[in-house]
C-alpha cells in the first residue's frame, strides 16, 4: 500500500515495476506498489531463493559499514541507495557514532519522495535525486558537498546497484570518477549478482526483470574484479556475501558476490 503521506509525483508511472521498490517489499518494506509486489511474487516463485539474496545483501551492507566505521571512516557515499528504510546505512552508522554522515543518491522520485519524509528529523543525512553514473552531478551536489568533506575518507557503497547498469553505460567509468574524487583511505564497498548454475530459476528470474524493462546484468568474477581497479581489496578479497566476514553460521547461499577495497597511495 502506498504511504498516504507521500504524494506521488506525477512523472511516476504506476504500471510499471521499479527494482528499488520491489527490493524494499522482499526486505519487507511498506514502500511500494502494487506492481512491484506482484513482479517480486513471480520472482520469487520462479527463483525462491531472491529474497534471500536481499536479506543477505541487507545483512553484508550492515557488517561493511561497521567495519568501515571501526576502521575510522565517518562518510558515506551510497549510490542507488533505494529507499532508506529500516537498517539501512546511516541507522548502523550512526548506532556507533552520531556523528556519522551519510549522503543517499537515486534516480527515482518516489523513492526520493519516501526518502525525504524518512530522513526529515535525521540529522547527518541527505538524500538526492540522481543517476549514479552521473559522477560529476552528484559530487557537486550542494547536498552532498555541504554534507562530505572530500579531504576525509568517504566509504563509497554500491550494494545491489550496478547489476541493472547495463555495459554501454560504462560503470567502470562512473566508479573511476568516484575514485579519483575521494581521498587515500576511502573505502568501496560492492555487491553484485554472478552466474551460478547451481541456483535453479536464474535464469527465469532474470526474464520476468526484462520482460519490465529491468534488465539485470549477471556479471562474472572477472569483470567484477574491475569495478574496484584503483582499490586494495581487504580480507576475504571477493566472495559469496554470506562468507564475507560472517557474523553468524549457518547463513543461505545466495549467487551474489560482494567485497570491500581501500584507496591505497599506490
Amino acid at each position: 500500500m502506498v504511504d498516504p503521506e507521500v504524494r506521488v509525483p506525477p512523472i511516476v508511472d504506476l504500471t510499471k515495476p521499479n527494482d528499488a521498490r520491489v527490493y524494499d517489499y522482499l526486505l519487507g518494506g511498506a514502500h511500494n506498489f502494487a506492481v512491484d509486489r506482484e513482479l517480486a511474487k513471480q520472482a520469487v516463485a520462479a527463483m525462491p531463493i531472491i529474497r534471500q539474496v536481499a536479506l543477505a545483501n541487507r545483512a553484508f551492507l550492515h557488517r561493511v559499514v561497521r567495519v568501515c566505521v571501526h576502521a575510522g571512516v565517518r562518510q558515506f557515499l551510497d549510490l542507488g541507495s533505494g529507499i532508506p528504510g529500516v537498517g539501512n546505512v546511516h541507522e548502523v552508522a550512526q548506532a556507533i557514532d552520531p556523528r556519522c554522515k551519510v549522503a543517499y543518491v537515486d534516480l527515482d522520485p518516489v523513492v526520493h519522495a519516501h526518502g525525504q519524509l524518512i530522513l526529515a528529523d535525521t540529522p547527518n543525512t541527505a538524500l538526492i535525486n540522481a543517476d549514479l553514473l552521473d559522477a560529476p552531478a552528484v559530487l557537486g551536489h550542494g547536498a552532498v558537498r555541504g554534507l562530505l568533506d572530500f579531504d576525509e575518507p568517504i566509504a563509497v557503497l554500491a550494494l545491489l546497484s550496478l547489476h541493472f547498469v547495463p555495459d554501454d553505460r560504462d560503470p567502470e567509468g562512473a566508479l573511476a570518477a568516484y575514485r579519483d574524487a575521494v581521498p587515500v583511505g576511502s573505502l568501496l564497498a560492492l555487491s553484485h549478482p554472478t552466474p551460478d548454475p547451481t541456483f535453479e530459476g536464474l535464469d527465469e528470474a532474470v526474464d520476468l526483470f526484462e520482460q519490465e524493462y529491468l534488465a539485470p546484468a549477471i556479471r562474472g568474477y572477472d569483470r567484477f574484479l574491475r569495478f574496484f581497479d584503483g582499490f586494495e581489496l581487504l580480507e576475504p578479497g571477493i566472495t559469496t556475501l554470506t562468507h564475507w566476514r560472517p557474523d553468524r553460521e549457518g547463513a543461505e547461499e545466495v549467487p551474489v558476490h560482494g567485497g570491500l577495497g581501500v584507496k591505497s597511495s599506490r
